[in-house]
């Protein structure tokens, strides 16, 4: 019954009649290369459209036993990332056991001597990461195809079939939009307007953020913008204590305006990442049908809040920010963060990261730009930060897993989405379906189903990035800003407060995409 609810709900349904033509503006879709591997088998082999939903699932789980097992396994990754938080709870509760183990054992250990990993604490912090759950489950996915398949398959599934383009170009472009030179040139256009707006107060910084960081995204990446936006709100608000509600209400409008803002280019966000090239959606196409309509509700919801909160705003100290350390924040320190960087080194970067955006569809030239730019990081460390791998490569290694899980379950997303709802249904569906899941989880799945209008296309992706916000695990960049911010919230991020709050933009971003 889960199951079936969960196909239920998930995006909506789509109704024959809502189906259009391509627009003039809607390039025609690339043909998809003949597939090596034996499974997951083609949907047209089925021959089964006249059928109820109900029958054709049922004939393609007995025509394909392994469908059935890889849905069983998509679902229990979908549930793993509900428990995720409490793994890591558990591998917490289990480090300090193990710490507190050592301190009455140490007294007897040889000086020098290694100190002793715990296991099972590493194991459950490990399954406490979001980023790393779907890959997990789909260690259980390959085993299940080398039984019913064979090697020979799982090897072209992986090898051939399976296009981890967009995981890798994640990687490296997380990673040069993180580098300091490109960090500090986006603090500096956040500096600026932040002195226009009120010289340097809370309010202004406030405003400054929250209105110019989502915008940055869609260039520097919607990761590397919530990190930016994280830590200068940390520093330049959060730091004063504004209130609880006030504090609630910023965390939510952060979340949702990060969401929205990468969708003015078709590399920035990860929901749009994980369809640009199948869909064929250029840069300019976001812009024309997404863009405006992203400023306009960013624009919207941080003045609601602002006219809302205008007194707490005001009211709070205008305090310089505490000097940065590197034991105070590894983060954003570095023995070398207030040195001036040249221009030139600015320059390099921003054109590692145009070269990486130019070439994103073509992996050889890119990591090949990405090799280079790893070498000019060594040749000018004195004006570098140290070099940030983790994030980049545990939001790489979750898009991974979703290409893997999700090319084995158009058997039933194909049916469920050729029956039902239309266009403003699947929006509200997929923005309420994405609070549960990550939101590029909704628009791949989505790819996996050929045919798709070109409206419902646009409608999933809206429902997909207003509801970004809503919850942490909403979308991929949200626990970068949760990690960040949270010491501001006694260590632990209310999952209710921040619903609560971040609904009101919610609303005003889905109105905004409902605009014909």
């Amino acid at each position: 019954m889960l199951f079936r609810l969960l196909i239920l709900v998930l995006l909506g349904l789509l109704s024959p009649a809502s189906a259009a033509p391509a627009g003039p503006d809607s390039p025609a879709l690339p043909l998809a290369s003949t597939p090596q591997a034996a499974f997951p088998r083609p949907l047209a082999h089925y021959a089964d459209a006249a059928l109820p939903l109900r029958q054709r699932l049922e004939l393609r789980a007995r025509a394909e036993p392994f469908n059935a097992v890889a849905s069983a396994l998509f679902l229990g990754a979908i549930l793993h990332t509900f428990l995720a938080s409490g793994f890591a709870r558990w591998g917490r509760h289990l480090q300090a056991h193990h710490r507190q183990k050592l301190r009455s054992l140490r007294a007897a250990c040889p000086p020098g001597t290694p100190e002793p990993v715990s296991f099972g604490a590493t194991l459950l912090h490990y399954l406490g990461e979001v980023e790393v759950v779907f890959m997990v489950w789909a260690l259980p996915l390959l085993g299940a195809a080398l039984y019913f398949y064979g090697w020979p398959e799982v090897r072209d599934f992986v090898g051939v079939d399976c296009d981890f383009r967009e995981p890798l170009f994640v990687v490296a472009i997380m990673t040069i939009s993180a580098s300091r030179p490109v960090v500090r040139c986006a603090e500096h256009a956040l500096a600026l307007l932040a002195q226009r707006c009120g010289g340097g107060s809370p309010a202004a910084w406030w405003l400054s953020v929250l209105l110019l960081a989502p915008v940055l995204g869609s260039l520097i990446t919607e990761p590397a913008a919530m990190t930016i936006a994280a830590l200068l709100l940390a520093r330049r608000f959060y730091s004063q204590q504004p209130g609880k509600v006030l504090s609630y209400a910023t965390l939510g409008l952060l979340f949702v305006n990060i969401s929205v803002g990468g969708v003015m280019t078709n590399f920035a966000a990860p929901p749009v990442l994980m369809v640009a090239a199948k869909w064929n959606w250029s840069t300019s196409y976001m812009l024309s049908h997404f863009g405006w309509r992203a400023s306009l509700a960013i624009a919207g919801s941080t003045l609601l809040y602002f006219l809302l909160f205008r007194r707490q705003l005001r009211a709070l100290p205008h305090r310089q920010p505490p000097e940065l350390s590197p034991a105070a924040d590894p983060a954003l320190s570095h023995r070398h963060r207030e040195h001036p960087i040249p221009l030139p080194v600015t320059l390099t970067h921003l054109a590692f990261l145009a070269w990486t955006v130019l070439t994103n569809h073509y992996p050889p030239l890119y990591l090949g730009g990405f090799l280079f730019f790893l070498g000019f990081l060594q040749a000018t460390d004195h004006h570098q930060n140290p070099l940030q791998l983790r994030g980049p490569l545990l939001v790489g290694f979750f898009l991974a897993g979703l290409v893997i899980h999700g090319s084995c379950q158009g058997w039933w997303l194909e049916p469920v989405l050729a029956s039902g709802l239309g266009k403003t249904s699947l929006l509200l569906s997929a923005a309420a379906l994405t609070a549960f899941n990550d939101n590029a989880l909704i628009t791949f799945l989505a790819s996996q189903v050929p045919d798709l209008s070109d409206s419902l296309k646009y409608a999933l992706m809206a429902g997909a990035v207003a509801g970004g916000g809503l919850t942490v695990i909403a979308n991929a960049p949200n626990p970068a800003g949760q990690g960040i911010l949270s010491g501001y919230f006694g260590g632990q991020v209310s999952a209710l407060a921040l619903l609560l709050a971040a609904l009101p933009p919610t609303a005003i971003v889905i109105g905004c995409f409902l605009i014909p």
